[in-house]
């Protein structure tokens, strides 16, 4: 019985980082972007989503509670996870590993990334503009934080999607395996780009 249940909360699990946790920070990361546009695109894109209805039922539903379960089951599978990668170093191994590794830098990042943003704006001490992310991103020890938190994230999200095509049986073959392999890592490289494009243009202006 336990390990029905632990099989399910490892499918859930797999499906929330992609479907809404994954569609979200491509959303995310889309709206950032439009900051290489101008201060006035970024702050009608963020003002948008801002403004939306019911914003926080769904950003509590949508976003926060799957993040939360994601992140707690996933801390439990990085302490319980063997990783052989000295014994058996084939890519693959090494993408499980680094999975893990990423998952912890995510966690931290989207924490303090709440805490600086949301929370703040919540508490009336920020605006959702272009010089709040400006400030933030004007210091160079948080702006390399970010460029580290971001490529983490990108990179949780693009080898997680490997992961669940293959838990979904999505890619069963080795082939269609090999061909998803290529495909999300252009969907890394394409959502990094957009993110870390986002990043300097908020702390250098370019």
């Amino acid at each position: 019985m336990a390990e029905h249940r632990e099989f399910f909360y490892r499918r859930l699990h797999s499906l929330l980082g992609v479907i809404p946790i994954g569609v979200f920070l491509i959303q995310h990361l889309v709206v950032n972007h439009f900051a290489v546009y101008g201060e006035e695109s970024f702050n009608k894109a963020a003002g948008f989503m801002h403004d939306l209805p019911f914003r926080l039922a769904l950003e509590i539903v949508i976003i926060f509670l799957p993040i939360l379960f994601h992140a707690i089951l996933g801390v439990y599978i990085v302490f319980v996870a063997k990783n052989n990668t000295r014994r058996y170093g084939y890519f693959r191994n090494w993408m499980f590993y680094l999975q893990r590794v990423t998952g912890i830098i995510t966690f931290v990042f989207i924490a303090w990334h709440v805490w600086e943003t949301r929370v703040q704006i919540g508490m009336g001490n920020a605006e959702l503009d272009y010089s709040l992310m400006e400030n933030i991103l004007s210091n160079p020890v948080m702006f390399w934080f970010y460029i580290i938190g971001v490529i983490s994230t990108t990179f949780h999200f693009a080898n997680g999607l490997w992961s669940f095509m293959v838990s979904w049986g999505i890619t069963q073959s080795p082939k269609s395996q090999k061909i998803a392999t290529y495909a999300t890592l252009v969907v890394f490289l394409a959502i990094s780009y957009i993110g870390v494009r986002a990043l300097i243009q908020f702390a250098y202006g370019v």
